[in-house]
C-alpha cells in the first residue's frame, strides 16, 4: 500500500490503530534556533519543494514555529493543482509542555489549527511526557527548567481523546515516552496511543521499546534518524560514523540513505529532516534495495547512545536524572566527537 505523488512517485504506507494510514517516510521541519511562527518563505519552499518530490507526510509541532509554513505551503500545492486537496497530506504537529495541563490541550489544538489553516491534523502527539508551568502572557522562553512540573498524564490524555472526538485529531499519540510511561498511560487510556516518536538511528536502536510498542499495536516513528544535525541534542557520530560511512561506499549509497533504510528496515516510520532539494530526493530512493546482512550486523553492534538526554532533567523538577527520564532506556549521552 503507498502514497503516490503526481510524479507517480510512491511513498509506502502502514495502517495505524486510528486515522489513516502514515506515509512510511515523512519531512521534518524543525529547525534550530526554533523559528517564530511568522512567515517562513524557506519552510514553505521546502514544503513545497518536498511536496514535488513525493513526500505526502510532514511533521511539525507547536515548538517549532513551522506551522503556517506548512499550512502556507499545502494551501499553495492545492492552488495550484500538485495535490487535489489538503487531504492528500499527513501532516503530524505536537502540544508543546507549557500546554501540557488539563484546561490547555483543545486551545493549543486549535491555535495550531488555525497557524495551519486546516479544519484537523492526521496526528495530534503529546510532545513529551512533562510538563512546564505556562508563561506569564502566554509567551517567554520556550524551556524554563526550573518551571518543570509533573505532567497529569491522566487529565492531558482525557482532553487528547476529546481531540480525536471532536474531530480536531484524526490520531493521537505520544513523543518521547520510553515503556514504563507508556504502560502508565495505557493504564487508563480509552484510546491506545497510534503513534510514538521517538529518537532512533543506528547508533540508538530502541529495540526494547520498538517491541513494547508493536506488542500494544502502538507504531513507532523515528525522529533524528541522521543523528540530528543542526540540532541542540545533536553530535557528528552518526553521520560521521566510520563504519556507516563504509557501508554506504560499498553499497554506493549515501550516509543518510543507509540510515534511513535501515530504520526503515525495522518497520519505523521515519522523517529526516533537510530542506536541500537534492538531498530531499536521496532521502526517498531507499525503498528499492536493502542492506546486507553484513551491514545490519555492524550497525547491530554499534555502541548505543542518546542525543535527546538531559533537557528535562533538573534538581527541582519531577525527573532529577536522565535514567528516570527514559526509564533506564538507553540513558546514556552521546560520546565527545
Amino acid at each position: 500500500m503507498a502514497a503516490t505523488s503526481d510524479q507517480g512517485f510512491a511513498v509506502p504506507v502502514v495502517p495505524l490503530s486510528s486515522g489513516k494510514p502514515m506515509p512510511r517516510v515523512g519531512l521534518g521541519t524543525a529547525s534550530f534556533p526554533h523559528c517564530d511562527d511568522g512567515d517562513q518563505p524557506h519552510v514553505r519552499d521546502a514544503v513545497l519543494c518536498g511536496i514535488d518530490a513525493g513526500y505526502r507526510h510532514f511533521d511539525t509541532a507547536a515548538v517549532y514555529g513551522t506551522e503556517r509554513a506548512i499550512g502556507d505551503a499545502a494551501a499553495e500545492a492545492v492552488r495550484a493543482g500538485t495535490l487535489a486537496s489538503r487531504d492528500e497530506l499527513y501532516i503530524t504537529s505536537k502540544l508543546w509542555i507549557a500546554d501540557a495541563h488539563p484546561g490547555r490541550v483543545l486551545p493549543a489544538l486549535r491555535k495550531t489549527l488555525r497557524n495551519l489553516q486546516m479544519e484537523y491534523v492526521d496526528l495530534y502527539l503529546v510532545h513529551f511526557p512533562v510538563s512546564m508551568k505556562p508563561q506569564e502572557g502566554g509567551a517567554g522562553a520556550i524551556l524554563v527548567k526550573e518551571d518543570l512540573v509533573a505532567m497529569d498524564m491522566k487529565g492531558v490524555w482525557e482532553e487528547m481523546e476529546e481531540c480525536h472526538r471532536q474531530g480536531l485529531a484524526k490520531a493521537i499519540g505520544v513523543s518521547n515516552f520510553a515503556c514504563k510511561k507508556l504502560e502508565y498511560l495505557l493504564s487508563f487510556a480509552q484510546m491506545i496511543p497510534a503513534v510514538n516518536q521517538v529518537e532512533v538511528h543506528p547508533y540508538c536502536r530502541q529495540n526494547k521499546l520498538r517491541a513494547f510498542c508493536r506488542e500494544k499495536g502502538i507504531q513507532l516513528c523515528a525522529y533524528s534518524p541522521l543523528g540530528g544535525k543542526g540540532a541542540p541534542w545533536a553530535n557528528n557520530s552518526v553521520m560521521e560514523s566510520p563504519i556507516i560511512k563504509q557501508i554506504a561506499q560499498d553499497m554506493g549509497k549515501t550516509v543518510a540513505q543507509v540510515c534511513i533504510r535501515w530504520v526503515y528496515e525495522q518497520g519505523d516510520c521515519v522523517i529526516p529532516k533537510s530542506f536541500n532539494d537534492k538531498r530531499m530526493r536521496e532521502n526517498l530512493d531507499i525503498f528499492d534495495w536493502e542492506l546486507t546482512d553484513d551491514a545490519r550486523h555492524k550497525i547491530s553492534s554499534l555502541q548505543e547512545f542518546r542525543g535527546t538526554y538531559d533537557f528535562f532533567v533538573h534538581d527541582s523538577g519531577p525527573y532529577k536524572t536522565a535514567e528516570e527520564f527514559w526509564d533506564d532506556e538507553i540513558a546514556a549521552g552521546h560520546p565527545a566527537n
